[in-house]
């Protein structure tokens, strides 16, 4: 077994509902090497924090040579396992999705989030199109010989304010949670939920672990894993906040 295989079954280990793996995300080696440090069982990029250590905005602006060779440092900085964000997979086709699924794991990566929704704008993909999108992806990783964590991500509730979020957004999350579970996701990550009920509701349903990424108004980690959550993230408020400490640190020295 090599250490990425060890390590992609360890990942994939940690999801445990009730017991949520919490990612504290980074963006850099650096970054990596000081949540290892901290004692964290795994390694998670963000995508917004990713593209904006490096000058660019979220949405897949950042160029994907520059983001594979930033994953690859960090691998080499961590024993842990690491997942990286690809977004929507860095292309409109199949085939690229499947390019890019093979190069991050070359570089390492033991998973990945793969998201519904355009990176234009923000609209939701049809289901089948994601799903063969997913489907390709789990060729790809079955075909490198790995279990490659594919955490589907659904903008299911990024379409409406949170105050607008109901049951139906949780049907329609969860009917794509089962199109995505047949085409080989590992996960569901749905970002923008924070309601507990409907967070509980949607972990019930789904046949695969849930992900939900911490907001202002997301409940405390223990509720969520009272509630059937299995991986919680933290997106780019590791990055603002280590932003907000250097700005700070930099004014007092100035003043």
């Amino acid at each position: 077994m090599t250490d990425q295989t060890r390590r992609a079954e360890q990942f994939r280990g940690l999801h445990v509902a009730g017991k949520p793996l919490v990612l504290f995300n980074i963006w850099d080696a650096g970054s990596a090497k000081a949540v290892a440090t901290a004692g964290a069982k795994a390694i998670a990029t963000g995508s917004w924090s990713v593209a904006n250590a490096n000058g660019f905005t979220d949405g897949e602006h950042i160029p994907f040579a520059l983001m594979i060779d930033n994953l690859r440092r960090i691998v080499a900085a961590t024993d842990l396992p690491v997942t990286i964000d690809l977004e929507s997979g860095y292309g409109d086709t199949s085939e690229a999705v499947v390019e890019s699924i093979r190069l991050a794991i070359k570089a390492g990566a033991v998973g990945c989030n793969l998201e519904d929704s355009f990176p234009a704008n923000g609209r939701l993909r049809e289901t089948v199109d994601q799903a063969d999108r997913i489907r390709r992806a789990r060729q790809t990783a079955d075909a490198a010989n790995i279990r490659f964590f594919i955490n589907a991500r659904t903008d299911v509730f990024f379409q409406r304010a949170a105050e607008q979020h109901n049951g139906a957004m949780v049907v329609e999350a969860t009917e794509r949670a089962r199109a995505y579970a047949d085409a080989g996701a590992d996960g569901l990550f749905a970002p923008g939920l924070s309601d507990i009920t409907l967070i509980a509701r949607l972990a019930e349903a789904l046949p695969l672990p849930l992900n939900i990424m911490v907001g202002d108004t997301t409940p405390p980690v223990r509720a969520l894993a009272q509630h059937g959550v299995a991986r919680v993230s933290h997106g780019p408020r590791p990055y603002l906040m280590a932003m907000k400490a250097l700005e700070d640190g930099a004014r007092a020295a100035s003043a």
